[in-house]
């Protein structure tokens, strides 16, 4: 019934062309549409030209059906970075500012042109870095002077206050770029692929908060942020899932408005609206017509003291997480359930972390169930240990440890048994760098190498006698050392 409800609501045409026409009746009672390419990150140089064209086809079109209505007024869009370069991470980031920043700049070009909003959209948590980087450069480019268009998503589920702090950076940002910034605040949209993403990695923790709950106080604190600044931002909120029912206070904010918007397929299949965006318009020009039904707004406007409150319990990729997460106790599936109290749909995230606090003993605690990535395996083996290679200050690290291990001259020796003597040490060159000698080594004799195979034959029922927990004990030590010593390895490896 809730995914009947969905597609009756948020499918509005199979072609750009026909969602743009379709979109004509609500738009005239005052919703408006922002438009987004569906489709996979490229992976070869012919994908990313292909949706370079789909974009450029994309703005062209929604461009000429704006006419003229500006970027608060008519309809936007928003673009996927990964989908405009195959290699879009940090490890390529020389690659991406020569190559990927010139077709991003083109694309906002073309939408400055017909007067568009234009949105950077979110993508995974290692990419965020690197995005503002693109993000920062394009607002100072001299043919985008005094143009409002500009627009970045951020993900309101990411920890350690990283989503707050990326507001005050696109506040600074705006002030000093001297322009108005259109952020979206969505919940995120790649909670699965992070989490195994860091367990795969190894990493120390997790880019995302593992309880929702923590998501949806996230959300309202970083939308409290974004109204305190109407003047450098204008901001959009969407929500997912049952946590689109959170509650965002508009207090003395004088414009409001509600926007949708709609996801067209690269290809002539597929065209749905997964969003709703609560968008700044003149509470007396409020949509009136079913804003109270279940599904689509459901929004309440109660003027108490010439402040708007609005229960947004749209749902931001309503759709596609209805289709791919749909449990029986999500909250697309309990709205066509006409017997459930409002208040219990709708549901007060901080009294809810109140509650789990008093449960726990202890406020912000991860959840029970998804242990750190370190003990994806319980207490039978740690998670072997990797490196965040799209955190700065690893990166840091990282290459701190490779100069210094530059520096060290190792030498080899054979090792048996018994010392060796001393021989001729020959370098050992780096074959990517003739001039790089990473060493010495004096090499083995043909005696020595007999005592050697002699030691391991002697040896061998004196292994086979030791109990396999005692075995595996010293090869744990053994990983444990290799693992706290990773940095200088790498070194030691890569040179």
């Amino acid at each position: 019934m809730a995914m009947r409800l969905m597609g009756e609501q948020f499918v509005t045409g199979e072609t750009i062309a026909e969602a743009l026409a379709n979109a004509r009746k609500l738009e005239e009672k005052g919703f408006r549409y922002s438009y987004d390419m569906l489709g996979e990150a490229a992976l070869t140089a012919a994908d990313a030209q292909a949706y370079m064209v789909s974009y450029q086809q994309a703005i062209h079109a929604i461009g000429k059906a704006s006419n003229g209505r500006g970027i608060y007024e008519g309809p936007g869009i928003s673009i996927k970075l990964s989908a405009l370069h195959p290699r879009y991470s940090r490890a390529q980031y020389d690659r991406v500012m020569e190559e990927l920043y010139p077709r991003l700049k083109s694309l906002t070009l073309l939408a400055r042109q017909y007067d568009i909003g234009i949105n950077i959209d979110a993508e995974e948590a290692d990419r965020l870095e690197i995005s503002l980087d693109l993000l920062e450069k394009l607002c100072f480019e001299p043919e985008l002077a005094g143009w409002n268009g500009i627009g970045f998503v951020i993900q309101a589920y990411q920890p350690e206050k990283r989503c707050p702090l990326v507001i005050d950076y696109l506040i600074d940002l705006a002030t000093r770029s001297r322009r108005r910034l259109m952020i979206r605040l969505v919940k995120g949209a790649y909670w699965d692929s992070e989490i195994k993403r860091a367990q795969m990695d190894g990493l120390e923790g997790y880019p995302v908060y593992t309880r929702k709950v923590y998501t949806d106080v996230s959300y309202l604190a970083c939308a409290k942020k974004l109204l305190a600044v109407p003047n450098l931002i204008y901001p959009q909120f969407a929500a997912a899932h049952r946590d689109a029912q959170s509650t965002i206070r508009w207090r003395q904010f004088i414009n409001w408005r509600v926007k949708t918007t709609t996801r067209v397929s690269t290809s002539s299949s597929a065209c749905m609206v997964w969003a709703s965006h609560c968008m700044s318009r003149s509470p007396g020009k409020l949509p009136t017509a079913n804003l109270t039904v279940r599904v689509v707004f459901m929004l309440r406007s109660v003027h108490m003291k010439r402040c708007w409150h609005i229960w947004c319990a749209a749902c931001w990729k309503t759709c596609h997480h209805a289709a791919s997460r749909g449990a029986n106790t999500s909250f697309v599936n309990r709205i066509a359930d006409t017997s459930l109290p409002l208040d219990e749909l709708v549901a007060d995230p901080v009294t809810a972390v109140e509650k789990l606090a008093q449960q726990e003993g202890q406020t912000g605690l991860p959840h029970p169930k998804i242990p750190l990535p370190r003990d994806l395996y319980g207490h039978g083996r740690d998670n072997s240990a990797g490196l965040d290679l799209a955190n700065e200050h690893r990166l840091a690290s990282l290459s701190s440890a490779l100069l210094n291990s530059a520096l060290q001259k190792w030498q080899s020796l054979p090792m048996l048994e018994q010392p060796v003597a001393a021989g001729e040490m020959s370098p050992v060159i780096n074959p990517a760098e003739p001039k790089d000698i990473v060493g010495y080594v004096r090499e083995a004799t043909p005696r020595e190498v007999e005592q050697a195979l002699e030691s391991a034959v002697n040896n061998a029922p004196i292994w086979f006698a030791t109990p396999p927990a005692e075995r595996a004990a010293i090869l744990h030590r053994a990983a444990v050392l290799m693992e706290s010593q990773m940095q200088q390895l790498i070194g030691t490896s890569g040179a």
